[in-house]
C-alpha cells in the first residue's frame, strides 16, 4: 500500500488518506499556509491533520463572530489535541481533589453533572454549598471545567475533552495550603465512596508537603490501593523543573502528567516544554509518564468576583465602536483604575489600553482567560481517560496508562526525561482503547475450543 509521509503531523498515511498541497481546496491551504509556516505546496497532509485545522478555524470564527472579538485566539483544548468528539466521558466519574470549588455554570447547565460535593473543613457540606464564592473557589473550579466543562457560557467553544463526565468535587485545602493528609483523607474518601458514584478517575492537581519514598508514606500507598481497586488516579507533576516530584506525583502506579507549552498553535513543530518537575523520584522512578497542555489554556473566570467585573468591562470595551468607549468607562467607575484614569485619553489610545490589559491579564473573554500550570495538563489527562474508559469501559488503570505510554507523540530533541513518553495523543489512545474493546469481544463470541 503506498503511504505518505504526513508534513504536520510526520506519520505515515495511506496515499487515500493524504493530499499534497497541489490537491487541497484554496481554503484549506490557506490555512495551512496560515498555521504551518515551514509547510509547503509540495508537501503533504493527512486527512486528520486537514480535519484538525477546518475545525480549528470554523470553531474559533463562530465564536470571534458570535462575540463580535477580533483579538486573541486561544485554541480549545479538544481543538488543539485533536480530540474525537465522538467521545466525551458519558457514564464516567471523575472525583476531584483540590483547594475548592464553585457552581460553576459550564458544569451545570443546562443538566447539574456535579454528583457530590465533600468538604474535609465541613461534614455537613452540602452541593449548594458550592454557590458561595470565595478566593479557594478558584483553583478547584478551573481544574474541573477544564476536564469537563461543556462550555456553556462561550457556546460551547471552550469546552472541556470529558464535557459529559459526571463529577465528585472534594474540598481538601484553602488558598493558602493543601496539606499532605489532607490528599490521604481525599483520597481515603474517593477510595470508600467509589462503588457509590462509579469514580472510575481521581484529579489530584496538588501535591504533598515533601519528598519521601512511597514505601513509606501513607499518601503515596492510599494513591496505590486507589490504582488496585480500579481508580485511575491523576497527578500534577509540579511547575519547578529543579524541584522534586513529590507524592503523590512520585507513586508509581500514579499516571504523572508534566507540562507541554504549544505556544497556542496546531504547529507541532512549534512544541516546547513547560518549566515543569521531573525526576527521578527518591525511589528511583522516572517521572512524568506523559506531558500535556500546561499554557494557555482556557478556564472561567469565578463570577461576581472583582476580577469577572473586570473581565466583562475590557470585553465589552473591545466590542464597542470608538464613539462609546469614553461613555462606558464612565459608566462603570472603579472597576479598573487604569481605565479611570485614562477615560479622557483619544479612542486610539483607550483601545490600546484595552488590548494591553486584555493581553497583560490573559483576558480571552468576560467569562475566560487562559491559565498555566500542571494543575491544568493533569485534569486535560482524566478528560483523555475518561473517552477511553466510555469507549471501553472494562479497561484496568494499568491498561489505560500502558495506552496512553504508548500512544503518545514525543517531542524531537527533548530528553525523554523531561517529557516522559511524550504528549497525550486523546484520539489515538482512544483508538486503542476500543481496538482492545472489540479484541474482548471477539473472543467473547469465539466458539469454545476454537
Amino acid at each position: 500500500m503506498d503511504k505518505r509521509i504526513c508534513s504536520i503531523c510526520f506519520h505515515e498515511a495511506p496515499v487515500y488518506h493524504s493530499k499534497t498541497g497541489y490537491e487541497l481546496s484554496d481554503h484549506v491551504l490557506e490555512l495551512v499556509r496560515e498555521n504551518i509556516p515551514r509547510w509547503n505546496s509540495r508537501s503533504s497532509i493527512c486527512n486528520q491533520c486537514e480535519n484538525r485545522l477546518v475545525t480549528a478555524h470554523a470553531e474559533l470564527d463562530q465564536y470571534l463572530v458570535r462575540q463580535g472579538l477580533e483579538g486573541q485566539r486561544i485554541l480549545p483544548t479538544p481543538v488543539r489535541l485533536g480530540a474525537s468528539p465522538r467521545f466525551t466521558g458519558r457514564g464516567v466519574t471523575i472525583a476531584f481533589l483540590d483547594s475548592g470549588f464553585y457552581w460553576h455554570p459550564d458544569l451545570t447547565r443546562p443538566e447539574i453533572r456535579i454528583v457530590r460535593y465533600v468538604d474535609i473543613f465541613s461534614p455537613r457540606a452540602r452541593v449548594k454549598d458550592l454557590m458561595k464564592k470565595d478566593v479557594s473557589s478558584w483553583h478547584g473550579m478551573m481544574t474541573s471545567v477544564v476536564a469537563a466543562g461543556n462550555g456553556f457560557l462561550s457556546g460551547g467553544i471552550f469546552r472541556g475533552i470529558a464535557s459529559d463526565a459526571r463529577l465528585v468535587l472534594i474540598k481538601i485545602g484553602s488558598s493558602q495550603r493543601i496539606r499532605h493528609e489532607d490528599i490521604t483523607w481525599g483520597l481515603k474518601w474517593v477510595l470508600k465512596h467509589r462503588h457509590r458514584y462509579n469514580i472510575r478517575i481521581v484529579n489530584i492537581s496538588c501535591g504533598g508537603d515533601y519528598e519521601v519514598s512511597y514505601l513509606h508514606d501513607e499518601l503515596s500507598q492510599t494513591a496505590e490501593a486507589c490504582v488496585k481497586a480500579g481508580i485511575v488516579v491523576v497527578a500534577a507533576a509540579g511547575n519547578e523543573a529543579h524541584a522534586a516530584v513529590i507524592p503523590p506525583a512520585s507513586s508509581p502506579s500514579v499516571i504523572t502528567v508534566g507540562g507541554l507549552d504549544d505556544q497556542n498553535s496546531l504547529d507541532p513543530s512549534t512544541d516546547k516544554l513547560y518549566h515543569s518537575s521531573y525526576g527521578p523520584t527518591i525511589d528511583g522512578l522516572q517521572k512524568p509518564e506523559i506531558i500535556a497542555p500546561s499554557i494557555w489554556v482556557a478556564a472561567p473566570i469565578l463570577p461576581g468576583t472583582p476580577t469577572a467585573a473586570q473581565a466583562m468591562l475590557l470585553d465589552e470595551l473591545e466590542r464597542l465602536p470608538d464613539w462609546a468607549l469614553r461613555d462606558t468607562i464612565l459608566k462603570n467607575p472603579g472597576i479598573d483604575p487604569d481605565l479611570d484614569a485614562a477615560v479622557n485619553l483619544e479612542p486610539y489610545h483607550l483601545r490600546n489600553l484595552v488590548l494591553i490589559k486584555m493581553r497583560s491579564n490573559n483576558v480571552i473573554s468576560g467569562h475566560y482567560k487562559h491559565v498555566d500550570g500542571t494543575s491544568f495538563a493533569a485534569p486535560i489527562v482524566s478528560s483523555v481517560v475518561a473517552q477511553m474508559l466510555e469507549a471501553n469501559p472494562s479497561l484496568t488503570p494499568q491498561e489505560v496508562k500502558r495506552i496512553l505510554i504508548k500512544t503518545a507523540e514525543r517531542i524531537p530533541g527533548v530528553d525523554t526525561d523531561r517529557q516522559g513518553w511524550g504528549v497525550v495523543n486523546p484520539r489515538s489512545a482512544v483508538a486503542q482503547a476500543l481496538e482492545m474493546a472489540l479484541t474482548r469481544k471477539s473472543k467473547e463470541l469465539m466458539p469454545s475450543g476454537v
